[in-house]
């Protein structure tokens, strides 16, 4: 089974993008959210052949280093539907708060739920998990026991539902209907901050409660 590559923490707000080896030498790249010199610099020292290049959700700290990398690699963008029109307002937006992103061109093709993108070997599904975006998905890896979650939920927290678009009660659904149907032991990395495990945030998460 191949192995999650690599995770780089990206931009001021700390994004993890991830570097995934998908098998048979080609991989995806989720959330290029910036600095995509150094995020270029790890595809060329890993070797692969970046296909995909995904998108949890459109919020500018997640999109804002998708045009280089595109242009580096020639892979596919996928977002959801719902999340492909803030990809052009990530410069806008981020001066909001005092930072500078690049707009992305839009999406090749969509992710929506349920549907499976392979990559070499590896199967990734597709959860649309609305509620911090009306776009936002979780990517599961059944074959490595992982989910990577966006900012849906994270280690003791979850997304926050005061921008626009967002929605408490949506996102906890999405949490409990949802991710929580995936096997305890998962391991969960959301895009910001550390890991965890879906039966952990189960027990302790007090949002959740």
């Amino acid at each position: 089974m191949p192995d999650l590559l690599e995770t780089l923490i990206v931009g001021s707000l700390g994004v993890n993008c991830l570097i995934i080896d998908c098998g048979n030498g080609e991989g995806v790249v989720v959330d290029p959210g910036a600095e995509p010199g150094r995020v270029i610099a790890a595809v060329n020292r890993s070797k692969l052949k970046i296909t995909h290049i995904i998108n949890t959700h459109g919020h500018f700290d997640h999109v804002g280093g998708n045009k280089a990398l595109l242009e580096a690699t020639g892979a596919k963008l996928m977002i959801h539907a719902a999340d492909e029109a803030q990809l052009v307002r990530a410069a806008e937006v981020s001066t909001m708060y005092g930072l500078m992103a690049e707009n992305s061109p839009m999406p090749d093709m969509h992710l929506e739920d349920g549907m499976v993108v392979t990559v070499g070997t590896t199967a990734i599904k597709v959860i649309h998990t609305p509620g911090h975006t009306p776009g936002g998905c979780s990517l599961y890896f059944a074959d490595r026991n992982l989910v990577l979650t966006g900012d849906t939920l994270f280690a003791d927290s979850v997304g926050r539902t005061d921008l626009p678009g967002g929605s408490h009660d949506t996102l906890i659904a999405s949490i409990k209907n949802k991710l929580f149907a995936l096997p305890d032991d998962t391991v969960v990395i959301p895009g910001h901050g550390p890991s965890t495990t879906i039966g952990k945030e189960k027990r302790e998460n007090e949002w959740l409660r």
